[in-house]
């Protein structure tokens, strides 16, 4: 950690007896560096902290490596600390520099090491800097209220560097994704949560004890917030009572199978869930990527041509191969042959000894598939909730 305060040094899990420290990400070191050159720039003075209030409701006081006038433009750099999370960028300086244009527009783009788009599908348009939707909202938040604070109403041009950003690309999955010259700003909370993975097994296996332990039979479990806000909007079950998994669907399994419940209710997005259909159980991208392929194969057997299973194969997101999908009529009977495939999977690594619901959905489509239990393990999770409220 910095030498002052950041704002996280109460803030922290415990693993394995562990305390393990929060961190910041990518997008609030932007952010930050971004209010700080601004300050600069509109007031003359180099502020010694930022204040930065994050997504995820944690304010943040950060002190710049480095304010200074460069010409025309204020520069200005945070130092990325990810706390105890294994992260690649962890110690990078994150670098802003903010000039003046004659709009009125804030203007936000990527310089040295911050990569760039190069094919469709992803977050950001081809051409544009790899910053994230959540980053650029931060920066524009964060420049906009020292325009309000100075009462400045033109325009700024914030352009956001990490020169060790190229050198880091390598090692991570940008190039594979079309992303070149660099790494991505990222974060949709503004911090960094520690992940640990024997820790984060750990911490879920607690989890599905403690439930165990407070009578559940059926256990609500998805891997991540997308699940749970589904979950949350769509199935009338309460997320105090439901477990998040992570990659880490056969260790779930296992332990659920240990602690003797009854059965799982999966609800998780199609970007996990279809590494399941290949009988993938931990699915981080760093231990297996087969999404395009599992989705290929399930076309081609509910009747797509090979030039649209090539072209699936070509895709880089699902969303993208589920477009296509559709396009040809294969999208549903594809999903009912893995939805049976995800079951098979489940059912193999417990060893029949667990009975599974599995919804799986995208975000832009919404409910793609569900087993044939499905409908059933949700009852009888209804049906233990409120028999504990009973209780």
């Amino acid at each position: 950690m910095q030498e002052m305060g950041t704002g996280l040094e109460k803030i922290y899990v415990e693993r394995n007896n562990r305390r393990m420290a929060y961190g910041y990400t990518t997008g609030s070191c932007a952010a930050a560096a971004a209010r700080g050159a601004a300050c600069l720039l509109l007031s003359g003075r180099a502020p010694e902290e930022i204040v930065l209030l994050t997504p995820k409701g944690i304010r943040l006081r950060l002190r710049p490596e480095s304010c200074r006038m460069n010409g025309a433009e204020a520069v200005c750099c945070i130092r990325k600390d990810s706390g105890d999370d294994p992260d690649v960028t962890d110690g990078v300086l994150v670098w802003a520099s903010v000039r003046c244009t004659e709009g009125k527009d804030i203007e936000i783009d990527g310089g040295t090491g911050v990569g760039r788009v190069t094919r469709p599908g992803l977050e950001q348009p081809v051409g544009a800097a790899a910053i994230n939707r959540v980053p650029r909202q931060m920066i524009r938040e964060a420049v906009l209220s020292v325009c309000e604070e100075w009462g400045y109403a033109g325009g700024l041009a914030v352009t956001i560097s990490i020169p060790q950003g190229v050198e880091l690309a390598a090692r991570t999955f940008n190039p594979r994704l079309g992303i070149e010259g660099g790494i991505s700003v990222l974060g949709t909370s503004g911090i960094v949560e520690p992940m640990s993975e024997s820790a984060l097994v750990a911490s879920i296996e607690v989890e599905l004890r403690m439930r165990a332990a407070a009578g559940d039979r059926f256990l609500v479990i998805s891997p991540g917030n997308y699940g749970a806000d589904y979950i949350r909007e769509h199935l009338n079950l309460d997320l105090n009572r439901a477990v998040k998994c992570s990659n880490f669907i056969g260790e779930t399994i296992d332990t659920a199978v240990e602690l003797g419940v009854q059965g799982i209710l999966f609800v998780s997005h199609i970007g996990k869930f279809v590494k399941v259909a290949g009988g993938i159980m931990n699915t981080h991208s760093r231990n297996a990527d087969c999404r395009m392929e599992i989705l290929a194969a399930h076309s081609l057997r509910a009747g797509c041509e090979a030039e649209t299973a090539r072209a699936i194969l070509d895709c880089l997101t699902t969303d993208e191969a589920l477009n296509l999908m559709e396009k040809v009529g294969v999208l549903h009977p594809a999903m009912e042959t893995m939805m049976e495939a995800i079951a098979q999977a489940c059912d193999r690594r417990a060893y029949g000894k667990l009975t599974f619901g599995i919804l799986v959905f995208s975000k832009e489509r919404g409910e793609l598939g569900r087993t044939k239990n499905f409908e059933e393990v949700l009852a009888q999770c209804r049906g233990g909730l409120e028999e504990s409220e009973q209780a």
